[in-house]
């Protein structure tokens, strides 16, 4: 009986000690995660953004908020034009416009879709190896993924699946159909119990474009078992390259042609043809006029073409460089005088040691270089107008990268064709050629190479005071020419407004 109690006495004994210790270890429990807590609570209240103030203070140029943000704007400031482009569009047709643009830029979206369609986000310690960047095909033809691999993981069967969208895989490792499945399709399924054979049969994957694309993106999918990773292969058709051959001398004159618009002022252009020729004897001169009453221009290596009476300013730009048939052509104005500083030279030696594909020199000191800055919002974009440059040009110490430059330039023939001048664009027009340009043209300025203007005095002769006052009227920037280039702007350019300095 007494060892029963004793029993008894020692087992609720041992019971009461357990109690006791699950007790104390729940408040112990209870007063770390509430440490922890606490320590968590105070190193989130760290985890905060900058103040909307102090984001907008940040990445800004030149006076514009280059910041991700879903709407651009123009906003208003001191020495500062702003055009907002539906101001200029009259408001019983704007609806109608709008809608038309809309449809216009769905249809431009799929002739020039983006080559970055998804954002690929590499997750942490995934044993997939892939390359993330650089596979590129030409459209129908076949290549091998380099870099595809399965590793540190132990599996008693590995599989992994391939998937294309715009092609077909396959491998050229010599294997049965039970280890590589789908051969030739848009889906290949690898199942080993061997991983050294596993990642051979990786290393030999082909990859087959069957979608006829200039440019495309194809989201590749990569599996194991518990594993996805995603990377692009480019469909790209690569252009042919069209080059032109300098000559076996370089001469400038098998390099260069001098390119020029006139319109009635026939007494300045012969002076600028003679400037031309004191430096540039052997050049070929390219002049198109749209003089209501043509003169002849007979000068020996001269090309004198005649368009209707008054088809503008940039008509006359696209036929005289669709003449051109050297490799650049110099463009100049028709009242513009060489000088010993016009080394058309330097100019040259700017394109062919850089990429750039034009460069401007000075006229009279005055280099008139601007840039470009595009935005681009949900619905349409915002283009400002700031001069100055961005940088130095590299090697050139009194060059530099701009977006725009003055009527004094040497460019690559092929690819202002490719920009081209808009014929609409009658009269007044020089920066809506490089606005067009903005992401095709890559602009350079040049300070130390100048050319002369001929001087402003009213003319001595009767006769040709009338030419000056006929051509000053048709030089003149009206309202509502300004009016219709805006409006142009908006559609065209997909432009919700505009700000120069």
């Amino acid at each position: 009986m007494l060892r029963s109690y004793c029993s008894m006495k020692y087992f609720l004994i041992l019971i009461l000690c357990t109690i006791v210790v699950f007790l104390v270890s729940m408040r112990w429990k209870r007063l770390a995660e509430s440490q922890i807590k606490e320590e968590i609570s105070v190193a989130r209240s760290d985890l905060k953004l900058v103040s909307p103030e102090k984001y907008k203070s940040l990445f800004i140029y030149n006076g514009i908020w280059l910041a991700p943000k879903n709407q651009c704007e123009c906003p208003k400031a001191d020495h500062v034009h702003v055009y907002q482009m539906e101001d200029y569009i009259a408001k019983k047709d704007l609806a109608s416009v709008k809608e038309r643009r809309r449809k216009e830029f769905e249809h431009y979206q799929k002739r020039y879709p983006s080559m970055i369609q998804d954002l690929v986000i590499a997750k942490p310690n995934v044993p997939l190896s892939y390359p993330i960047q650089g596979v590129e095909v030409m459209p129908l033809h076949t290549i091998m993924i380099p870099g595809l691999g399965l590793h540190g993981v132990t599996e008693e069967k590995y599989q992994v699946i391939l998937r294309a969208s715009l092609g077909t895989l396959n491998t050229l490792a010599d294997v049965s159909d039970d280890v590589v499945r789908g051969r030739g399709k848009k889906e290949l399924i690898i199942l080993t119990s061997d991983v050294e054979l596993l990642n051979f049969i990786l290393e030999h994957v082909t990859y087959t474009s069957v979608v006829y694309q200039l440019s495309a993106v194809d989201m590749m999918t990569f599996e194991s078992r518990d594993h996805v990773a995603q990377f692009p292969v480019i469909i790209r058709q690569p252009s042919l390259p069209k080059l032109i051959d300098p000559g076996a001398d370089r001469k400038i004159s098998s390099l260069v042609t001098v390119t020029t618009k006139t319109f009635l002022r026939y007494h300045k252009l012969r002076l600028l043809i003679k400037s031309i020729r004191q430096y540039y004897p052997d050049i070929k001169i390219i002049v198109t006029d749209d003089s209501e009453v043509p003169e002849k221009i007979i000068e020996e290596n001269v090309e004198h073409y005649i368009m209707p009476f008054g088809k503008g300013w940039f008509a006359g730009r696209n036929l005289a460089i669709s003449q051109v048939t050297t490799k650049y052509y110099l463009w100049v104005d028709d009242d513009y005088l060489f000088t010993e500083n016009t080394k058309i030279e330097k100019l040259l030696d700017v394109l062919e040691r850089t990429n750039l594909d034009m460069v401007g020199g000075s006229v009279n000191g005055n280099t008139y270089s601007f840039q470009l800055l595009y935005e681009q919002g949900d619905d349409s974009g915002c283009l400002h107008l700031r001069y100055g440059s961005f940088h130095k040009l590299d090697g050139f110490p009194n060059c530099v990268v701009t977006s725009g430059v003055v009527n004094f330039y040497l460019a690559h023939t092929d690819k202002s064709r490719h920009v081209g001048y808009d014929p609409l664009l009658q009269r007044v027009a020089h920066s809506e050629f490089f606005m067009d340009g903005v992401g095709i043209l890559l602009v350079g300025s040049c300070s130390d190479v100048s050319i002369g203007h001929q001087d402003h005095n009213p003319a001595s002769e009767p006769n040709l005071t009338k030419v000056e006052d006929q051509y000053k009227r048709f030089r003149a920037n009206t309202q509502a020419q300004v009016q219709f280039k805006l409006s142009l702007h908006y559609f065209k350019n997909r432009l919700k407004c505009y700000s120069r300095s």
